[in-house]
């Protein structure tokens, strides 16, 4: 397991989500590549995204995950549903009462929903790309319980990948030690031992709309189109 962060930016806080894209770009520079492809997570992990593709000449594209939200605090994830139908609830938090099963239940239909939309909107309608022998780099803009990137680690590798990394601006220990036992390499940035929020940790954390994220992906496409990667290559 190759770990790796930035311990002299501690207290510091990114300009914006691209400011971000490219920090963690510059320490992903040395990673060997095998047909390798950045997936983002919507809509804020996109702008992210973007900077380490264009960086590293790698295509891009989404990953659709939606987190459960819990019932006083939507922020609060209490498991994650990914687009390829993988559910995971945290039963630590049902058994404590925080929801209740038909919560759950309409939460998990809810959220299955919008995934659908999504994926009409971003792929029109396509499934993921074939990911099987790849080198995947899940990307966002920062996690706090780490619940939704399980679900798209857990998406991805129901495809057997080469090796899955996981990128990140920011993250707290807890969370990192949660998704390292599941992928191949994760580099963060930022690992705060107290998270109140991902958005404090940006100067500019606007809100990020479809229409942004679908100019990003066109960009990235005709960025992307002109190259031919090879089949292993050093991004440099």
């Amino acid at each position: 397991m190759w770990r790796g962060r930035f311990d002299e930016m501690a207290g510091v806080r990114f300009r914006d989500r691209f400011e971000a894209g490219r920090l963690l770009a510059e320490r992903l520079k040395d990673l060997v590549v095998q047909d390798g492809i950045v997936l983002a997570l919507p809509r804020g992990g996109v702008l992210v995204g973007y900077e380490i593709a264009r960086a590293l000449h790698l295509p891009l594209d989404v990953i659709l995950t939606r987190k459960i939200g819990a019932p006083f605090n939507p922020e609060y994830a209490i498991g994650v549903v990914a687009e390829n139908g993988f559910v995971s609830v945290n039963r630590r938090e049902i058994e404590l009462g925080v929801a209740t099963e038909e919560y759950l239940q309409q939460a998990i239909k809810e959220n299955l929903q919008e995934l659908t939309r999504r994926r009409q909107l971003y792929r029109g309608g396509r499934p993921l790309p074939p990911l099987s022998g790849r080198t995947v780099i899940l990307v966002d803009d920062g996690v706090a319980t780490g619940f939704t990137m399980l679900g798209a680690i857990a998406a991805v590798k129901d495809q057997q990948p080469a090796s899955v990394i996981v990128a990140l601006p920011v993250a707290p220990p807890q969370a990192v030690r949660l998704l390292e036992e599941k992928v191949d390499r994760i580099v963060v940035l930022l690992e705060p031992e107290h998270l109140d929020g991902v958005g404090a940790w940006y100067e500019d954390f606007h809100q990020v709309d479809d229409e942004e994220v679908l100019d990003l992906l066109r960009k990235a496409a005709e960025e992307h189109a002109g190259s031919a990667p090879a089949e292993e290559t050093t991004a440099t």
